[in-house]
């Protein structure tokens, strides 16, 4: 069961990542809607997120992510033309 368990968890994580990405875009919506700038929602989904990932994971994990996410920033995964999340 090694490989198909392994399938199992990614089909799994992406599906979790799908509906994290669809509950963050009708959140940014309403934010918009609300009038809210979207340089102050991008600024407060991420010290959320952060504070939550410090609490629950630790520095190391939150310090890890950031990398993780800079080096995608400067790969150009977050361009203009991208549509997955």
């Amino acid at each position: 069961m090694g490989q198909a368990g392994n399938d199992i968890d990614q089909l799994i994580r992406e599906e979790k990542r799908l509906t994290a990405v669809e509950s963050q875009t009708e959140a940014w919506a309403e934010g918009l809607s609300a009038g809210i700038e979207p340089e102050i929602i991008a600024e407060a989904a991420l010290s959320t997120a952060l504070v939550e990932l410090l609490r629950t994971e630790g520095e190391s994990a939150a310090i890890a992510l950031l990398e993780r996410m800079r080096d995608r920033i400067v790969a150009g995964e977050f361009g203009p033309s991208m549509t997955r999340h």
